[in-house]
């Protein structure tokens, strides 16, 4: 029998079960030690198209470099950039950071605290807000996320089509599963057992508390994704005095990942093998590139490289502290120039 017929009783059982299974296997994720809004938020915005292992590598750094919305609201958006490096998707860092003085200077730093309100906010859409206004505040409000729609979609046997119809009753039946005394838990739960346990590929279904009422019990159908597209490109690696590296910032109406930082692109990607000092691949939405890095002497710059943006020559501790684009910190962590995640204040 569909979810949707059950009854109350028998949904209030689901809700348990759930709720159970969330305790005993929840992931020990480091902005779920927090109560406060303000971690949540930003961990929330991190969340958004991010696996879980990437924002942990970036979440207690930003915390720590900015702990408090003000501190977030007063800093320069080059500092916010430089901590979000790595995350991609850099337009959730402008908007995290504009909402942030949107907050303290029309609420005075009190964020908001209804999925309504909070909806207000620049970045902030239906997803974030529920899930912010659930898990800091207790709004019994439920979250619809990838992960959600996947195990709803299993659990009553639909076919992800995509369609509007379909997304209304998705969040129909989420509403009627969440359980309104512990709406963040709860909403928390759904969305842990489609990232551990109602995988996209291999479900593990033996492991799921909601298998007995489950009317697909494995991989069900979904719309195709687009194929991945591979592309080469190359890069100059251009160091002066064995202490500065050369980075060329992205122009401001750049529609990719404008004001950030890289390193300039070679003219030419067939070169002499023995200038080649790493290649390393890197994934940008549905592109696969293959980057092809050489290094090059700074006589040759200008032959060499293809007319970008502003230059500069910074020392790797600069460097460290700037905001680099992810393939870009990628390449100077590769070649051994810049240290791990955390970046100096």
């Amino acid at each position: 029998m569909s979810v949707r017929e059950q009854s109350p009783g028998k949904v209030a059982s689901l809700r348990r079960g759930l709720l159970d299974w969330y305790t005993r296997n929840q992931r020990n994720l480091p902005w779920r030690k927090s109560r406060d809004p303000y971690a949540i938020w930003v961990s929330e915005i991190m969340l958004q198209q991010t696996r879980v292992a990437a924002v942990i590598e970036r979440y207690n750094s930003f915390m720590e470099r900015f702990p408090t919305v003000e501190s977030l609201a007063t800093a320069a958006e080059e500092a916010v950039l430089a901590q979000w490096s790595g995350l991609g998707y850099y337009r959730r860092a402008r908007m995290l950071h504009k909402a942030a003085r949107v907050v303290v200077e029309a609420y005075a730093g009190k964020q908001p605290e209804t999925a309504e309100e909070l909806r207000e906010l620049p970045g902030i859409g239906p997803y974030t807000a529920a899930a912010i206004a659930s898990i800091a505040h207790g709004e019994p409000v439920a979250v619809v996320d990838g992960n959600v729609e996947r195990v709803l979609c299993r659990l009553e046997g639909w076919p992800a089509d995509g369609s509007a119809l379909q997304r209304r009753k998705i969040e129909a039946l989420a509403a009627r599963l969440l359980d309104k005394r512990h709406p963040g838990d709860s909403n928390q739960a759904m969305m842990e057992l489609g990232a551990m346990v109602c995988t996209p590929r291999n479900p593990q279904c033996k492991y799921c508390p909601l298998f007995g009422d489950c009317e697909t019990r494995g991989e069900h159908k979904t719309a195709k994704r687009a194929a991945m597209v591979s592309r080469e490109i190359g890069v100059a690696l251009c160091r002066r005095n064995r202490r500065e590296v050369l980075l060329e910032r992205r122009p401001d109406h750049a529609t990719v990942m404008p004001g950030m930082w890289e390193l300039p692109a070679l003219r030419e990607l067939t070169f002499p093998e023995e200038q080649l000092r790493i290649t390393v691949r890197h994934a940008i939405m549905q592109v696969n590139y293959r980057v092809r890095v050489r290094d090059v002497a700074e006589r040759h710059v200008k032959k060499l490289t293809a007319t970008g943006g502003e230059r500069r020559w910074v020392t790797v501790k600069e460097a460290q502290a700037m905001a680099l684009t992810g393939l870009a910190r990628k390449i100077l962590r590769r070649a051994q120039l810049l240290l791990g995640a955390k970046i100096a204040p």
